[in-house]
């Protein structure tokens, strides 16, 4: 079993580990009573993961402390709403459960969020065990506390930053997704290699196939790396007020894509996409050359991920739905866009790099 320590102290410390290993779930329910974190548990998750986990993890942890309840929404982003919010929490208010609860968060990156905001709302704030069952949500969405809902009008527009207590990945639990799930991985994971390590990178450029081939120390090595690539940047910048923006690398294109789709192309193929057209506006702006372009567009393919837009794609649209993402400032978009593998560009100090519409609008048609 692998330990990362996240040490992160705002007001208050909010520092907590992240635990990689092998039949981890069988472990949380001593560690919670041990801990004796709260009196009442909300175990949430979705409607897939509740019948192939949820029904053992909650065994165990009614086995071990006093009050448990499993509240289970629609498989699904459409299901990532205010709305789902307020059905699990009415559930927990049903159920009386009051400022000493924790809600466990099983599943993927939707369950992740959605419950992680939960948590940081409830009686204003209560802890969150992060138990990440998909590859996107154990190398992202569940380290580094980004929690929230999308809207009609963007992904993610309303949340809150809000650590989790512990993060548990089980990398057994891995073992039951679909090539589509490993590769919807593969692309946040490709991601660290080209914002952070170049070493990780020609890693990957060598082992992706033990991936898909679910070899354990390859899994191992790979969740690793990701997590403490991640944990170094949400360590330094925890709010994502400068260096932190280079995590968004691929996801201000991507977030535009998937939202327009009405998120039937998933977040894994937006972000790719998104990599490739952010790549090509970095070219000849940023040092980031053709060759390295080249690398990436290879990797993601030999991952079986998309290299180009969905066809028909509306560039106005996705200018317009740019403009109001979380990362646009005073209406202007920004990216984070790399100079080469393992580095991203820094204008005047800042990492969020403002991007003329023409310049999306040429690198699109390119």
């Amino acid at each position: 079993m692998k330990r990362i320590k996240v040490t992160v102290s705002s007001n208050k410390d909010n520092s907590y580990e992240i635990l990689i290993g092998q039949g981890l779930l069988g472990r949380i329910a001593g560690d919670l009573a041990e801990a004796s974190i709260a009196h009442s548990h909300a175990l949430v998750t979705d409607s897939k993961v509740a019948e192939l986990y949820g029904a053992k993890l909650l065994s165990s942890l009614e086995d071990a402390l006093s009050e448990v309840r499993m509240i289970a929404f629609p498989a699904g982003e459409q299901s990532k709403t205010r709305e789902i919010k307020s059905f699990i929490e009415n559930g927990m208010l049903e159920s009386g459960f009051g400022r000493d609860s924790s809600v466990i968060a099983l599943g993927g990156g939707v369950v992740g969020d959605i419950a992680g905001f939960v948590a940081a709302t409830y009686m204003r704030g209560v802890p969150c065990v992060q138990v990440p069952t998909s590859l996107v949500a154990c190398v992202d969405s569940s380290v580094g506390g980004k929690t929230a809902v999308d809207t009609p009008h963007g992904k993610n527009l309303i949340g809150a930053f809000y650590q989790p207590w512990r993060v548990y990945v089980d990398t057994d639990t891995l073992k039951t997704l679909g090539p589509k799930q490993v590769a919807e991985g593969l692309a946040e994971i490709i991601k660290y290699g080209v914002i952070e390590s170049e070493d990780f990178f020609q890693y990957l450029e060598a082992n992706i196939e033990k991936i898909y081939g679910f070899d354990d120390a390859t899994l191992l090595e790979v969740i690793e790396t990701s997590c403490r690539i991640k944990a170094e940047v949400v360590e330094k910048d925890e709010k994502e007020q400068n260096l932190r923006k280079i995590l968004n690398f691929g996801h201000t294109v991507g977030h535009a894509i998937e939202q327009l789709s009405d998120y039937t192309i998933s977040h894994g193929e937006a972000i790719s996409a998104g990599m490739i057209i952010e790549g090509k506006i970095a070219l000849g702006e940023t040092g980031w050359s053709e060759g390295e372009q080249e690398k990436l567009t290879r990797l993601l393919e030999r991952a079986g991920l998309p290299t180009e837009p969905p066809r028909g794609v509306d560039v106005g649209k996705i200018i317009d739905v740019m403009k109001i993402d979380k990362k646009a400032r005073k209406g202007k978009i920004e990216m984070s866009l790399p100079e080469r593998i393992g580095r991203m560009k820094e204008q005047g100090g800042n990492y969020g790099i403002k991007v003329a519409e023409h310049a999306i609008t040429s690198a699109f048609k390119s």
